[in-house]
């Protein structure tokens, strides 16, 4: 592989590179640093986000050498030792890092095992195939002996756990079983989504975007005379070009809405009667609770307005339309991110197959239709990717838990109908994805994060994780490696070249380890004896190879590393701007279609072969928040004093101008903000009740926590809720301190770490009450930008 960047003054050069919100062309200024990313010229809707790559790329918060805690440094590992968010860092050689690194590892190998080690990573860090900071970190530790990892996604826990047991397959089966935008162009008549088809979620892809086309087909969809509803409390969670119809529900009230929608279907005829019987199982038990005949409450259109906010009358004409059209029942990742998260999906698949659109082309039930490129393409060719080895250790916990795994070791919690302990856990080695972004009540974590004796990641910019770290490594970004991506469900491969040297004395996470794993004589086994370019060939070759037995041509990795040219050929087509385009697998009627024609020939993966309405194994799980069959509960907040003292229900959508918190630092997610401050979405008539005014700075607060925000008034937001996106970088007023006040408004200081039920222990920052205030005072300068402090 040839080294491309450019390291001295010259020419400017144009190098291709990817990331998981497109594909971009980066622009060097010629002195061998970056000046601009364009996108992909084929590229019919690409992402801003890449405006703010450039800016952020140069920033002054970058992490240019090891560093150490310097408590840490002079008191050695602690256990609940404090100080890591508060104390300033010492910066140190590579040799020392890794040798103190190498020394902790085996010390709590020794003393405590290696489930001790907490393996903590999230798969957004790059869109890279070999680059990827989940796999380097748990194939280092793997290499090591094994570490206590994690299950599920913060994304969508709830329907990971849950839909396994309602329609077979694997956690994600669901989202593979969706009807394509084209059949439903095609075929299909209305769309109802719950928790809406917002255009800002298209933007990323996990892997990479080749061409962003799923609005593009939303759009094509609403041309052919297909009709969307948007059930959401924000009207903005639907494309304007679509001209949704719009139903404001209170948030937490998806399943009290559908069970009345079934009500109405089931009581007016109007329900598959024949596909109940023949492709379900259980369908009596919910029938029976549907029309009260279990618990005494009646689940009509009249007792679902009272907790929904949605008049009885709109409530029976959507059903009618449901029953009268070929209707996709779509159900956004952001509604099971709340209290009893498995229940919207689990009610939404009974609903779909209620409707007489199951197992018909272009209806149906969908998982996260439109979110990233959701229902573009099936999936893809399989794409190789670094082997992570075996983990000798078998404890996990469900991601979510993190906090409540290192507060209570040793402590039992249920999950999936077993019951575990959590691990006692002294070391935690982080690279990937930033826990102070994704996780909920971000003081409790602040305090759980005191816990371990050492905690070590790998980060380009003093984010917050980094600030809350023992040990920290500076790491070469996207822009500053060889690799090639391939994002999910989508059919291009693209050319990632190194566009700038690693500043400083950044290194890649992959020669870190392989430093590390010098030291304690295990260089060989990471490496393989690979360099980390020989290992991004040696992984598009394997995948030339796997695809080759398919009939599919890729060009030899030199023709494709040069400009990504190949054969001009059905089977593989080559381009001259670093990517190349796979042609889809060639796929059939999804498993609903199957199932619908012949279900004794078709079976789903589940006990009975069925959907599973009434699920025995669920329902012998015993648990009270997660019983045998779709049911409203009431969420643990939700009423009665805490309602009076936090009036407002709080969102926390994804945000348009950046992926998570990446590259919140950059220009582009910097010119989105008020004040500097994350902008939070207000009814105008609660802002007047309240004398705040559009830009005004405002405070939100409840029992957990309170952050600063600007205020951004609208009528397009169901009064008595607000929308504050998530990834704006936690910034407490007093560093380290949990409590503080956050300057910069990160909604996870006020939402709650509880499980949504034993099932699945997902996160439910879905469920938050929050009361708000203009904030009179002289409002705190925003830091999360700055540098760390370090000093001796």
């Amino acid at each position: 592989m040839t080294s491309t960047p450019n390291s001295g003054a010259g020419t400017p050069r144009r190098l291709p590179t990817a990331t998981h919100w497109g594909n971009y062309e980066v622009v060097t200024d010629g002195d061998g640093g970056i000046d601009k990313l364009e996108p992909a010229a084929d590229d019919p809707r690409p992402s801003p986000i890449g405006r703010g790559v450039a800016d952020a790329h140069h920033a002054r918060n970058r992490i240019l050498q090891p560093m150490v805690r310097r408590g840490w440094l002079e008191h050695g590992p602690r256990y609940d030792g404090g100080g890591r968010g508060a104390e300033p860092f010492v910066p140190v050689s590579w040799d020392e890092a890794g040798s103190l690194i190498a020394t902790e590892l085996d010390r709590v190998r020794e003393r405590y095992g290696n489930e001790a080690i907490y393996g903590g990573s999230y798969g957004w860090g790059s869109a890279g195939r070999f680059h990827h900071a989940q796999s380097q970190v748990h194939r280092f530790l793997n290499v090591l002996g094994g570490f206590t990892s994690s299950v599920g996604s913060y994304s969508a826990a709830a329907m990971e756990a849950v839909m396994p047991h309602v329609i077979g397959g694997g956690p994600w089966n669901a989202v593979a079983q969706n009807p394509l935008w084209r059949e439903i162009a095609d075929q299909g008549e209305l769309v109802v989504s719950f928790g809406g088809l917002a255009a800002k979620n298209a933007q990323a892809n996990s892997g990479g975007v080749g061409r962003h086309q799923a609005v593009d087909w939303q759009r094509r969809c609403r041309d052919n005379g297909v009709a969307f509803v948007n059930v959401s409390p924000w009207r903005s969670d639907a494309h304007e070009a679509l001209g949704a119809d719009w139903v404001p529900l209170r948030p937490n009230t998806d399943v009290p809405l559908m069970l009345a929608l079934a009500h109405v279907l089931i009581t007016e005829g109007r329900h598959d009667a024949d596909f109940m019987a023949r492709c379900c199982t259980g369908f009596e038990v919910f029938e029976r609770y549907v029309l009260g005949r279990s618990d005494g409450v009646v689940k009509d259109p009249a007792w679902a307005a009272e907790l929904t906010g949605v008049d009885p009358g709109t409530i029976v004409g959507l059903a009618r339309r449901i029953a009268r059209h070929r209707t996709v029942i779509n159900v956004s990742f952001s509604v099971q991110r709340q209290d009893h998260g498995e229940q919207p999906y689990w009610t939404a698949v009974v609903l779909a197959a209620l409707s007489g659109s199951m197992g018909r082309t272009g209806g149906g039930f969908a998982a996260a239709l439109g979110i990233s490129q959701t229902g573009v393409e099936r999936e893809r060719h399989a794409i190789a990717s670094l082997p992570q080895g075996h983990n000798a250790v078998g404890t996990f916990i469900p991601v979510a838990r993190v906090a409540d795994m290192l507060l209570h070791p040793g402590e039992p919690f249920d999950y999936d109908g077993r019951r575990l302990r959590y691990p006692d856990i002294r070391l935690v080695y982080w690279a990937g994805g930033n826990p102070f972004h994704h996780h909920q009540d971000l003081n409790r974590l602040v305090r759980a994060w005191q816990r371990p004796e050492t905690v070590i990641c790998h980060e380009p910019w003093w984010n917050p994780l980094a600030r809350h770290c023992d040990i920290v490594l500076p790491a070469a970004t996207m822009l500053e490696r060889n690799d090639f991506a391939a994002g999910k469900t989508d059919l291009t491969l693209s050319a990632m070249h190194r566009a700038a040297e690693p500043p400083g004395e950044s290194r890649t996470d992959y020669d870190a380890f392989s430093e590390i794993a010098r030291k304690l004589g295990l260089e060989k086994e990471f490496t393989e004896g690979r360099t980390a370019d020989e290992w991004v060939e040696e992984l598009y070759e394997r995948t030339r190879t796997r695809l080759a037995e398919t009939g599919v041509d890729l060009p030899a990795f030199a023709d494709f590393w040069a400009a990504g040219r190949g054969p001009d050929t059905s089977r593989g087509r080559g381009r001259e701007d670093g990517h190349v385009v796979t042609p889809p697998v060639p796929d059939g009627p999804n498993q609903f279609q199957l199932l619908r024609e012949d279900p004794q020939a078709h079976p789903l993966a589940t006990p009975s072969g069925r959907i599973e309405v009434f699920s025995r194994t669920v329902a012998d799980f015993g648990y009270d928040d997660c019983p045998g069959h779709p049911v409203w509960l009431e969420p643990r907040e939700w009423r009665g004093d805490t309602r009076q003292r936090h009036p407002f229900d709080l969102i926390s959508p994804q945000p348009a101008n950046r992926l998570h918190s990446q590259y919140d630092h950059g220009a582009h997610s910097r010119s989105g903000k008020i004040h500097e401050r994350e902008p939070v979405t207000v009814n105008r008539q609660d802002a007047a009740a309240r004398g705040i005014s559009d830009g005004d700075v405002v405070r939100l607060f409840n029992d957990r926590g309170a952050c600063l925000a600007g205020a951004a008034l609208s009528d397009d937001i169901r009064p008595g809720v607000l929308a504050l996106p998530t990834g704006a970088w936690y910034d407490p007023a007093d560093a380290g301190a949990a409590g503080s006040l956050d300057k910069h408004g990160n909604p996870n200081v006020l939402t709650r770490d509880l499980g949504t039920s034993r099932l699945a222990q997902g996160p439910t920052s879905g469920t938050t009450l929050v009361a708000i205030e203009r904030y009179d005072g002289e409002p705190l300068p925003v830091t999360a930008f700055d540098p760390a402090p370090v000093g001796p």
